[in-house]
């Protein structure tokens, strides 16, 4: 019966961890008005038939805070690369060169931060959200396990271990928009 406790348990970290990974995945695709090539990690080119990821076909820097330059390792690449970033919808305004791509990062305006201030918060709390439904769905398993011989000492003490990982992972998604909308506000 420990044994499937402490694998209720274990799951439920894994789960856990997972959600704050994608959260810092989804916030880090929030521009903070500083350029950054992360805002182009979700971005796919056709590469030979196959959907690459930019970072994958090219290299990418930020010579300083507002600018992202990204040289194609082929030169045919280049419109390829300009038209998937148009495409992502990311608000950026990518320039051809010739031989490689300069995207500048235009300023932020107040209402904008705000906004993107407002778009972390509701990644934030999704996460919350997926934190909240394992800390149920890990209960719910626990209580069918009480129900065929783990005693309630164990059971309160299991859910009581389940609690404090929820509110650990709470505090520190709280932790990452805290750092995420300091960065945002940042001029």
């Amino acid at each position: 019966m420990d044994e499937k406790v402490e694998e209720i348990i274990l799951l439920a970290e894994t789960k856990m961890a997972d959600s704050l990974n994608h959260l810092e995945l989804e916030l880090g695709k929030i521009r903070a008005g500083r350029a950054n090539t992360s805002l182009l990690d979700t971005v796919m080119i056709d590469y030979y038939g196959n959907q690459t990821a930019i970072a994958n076909a090219a290299s990418m820097s930020t010579p300083d805070a507002r600018t992202i330059i990204i040289q194609p390792w082929e030169k045919n690449l280049v419109p390829e690369i300009i038209s998937a970033i148009n495409n992502a919808n990311l608000g950026l305004s990518p320039q051809d060169t010739g031989e490689k791509i300069i995207i500048n990062i235009p300023v932020l305006t107040e209402e904008r931060r705000k906004e993107l201030v407002k778009q972390a918060k509701s990644e934030v709390e999704n996460c919350k959200v997926s934190l909240r439904s394992i800390r149920r769905d890990s209960n719910e398993a626990l209580k069918k396990l009480n129900k065929i011989g783990l005693s309630d000492d164990e059971l309160r003490s299991s859910e009581d271990r389940i609690q404090t990982l929820t509110n650990n992972n709470t505090n520190k998604a709280e932790s990452i928009f805290l750092n995420k909308e300091k960065n945002i506000l940042t001029v």
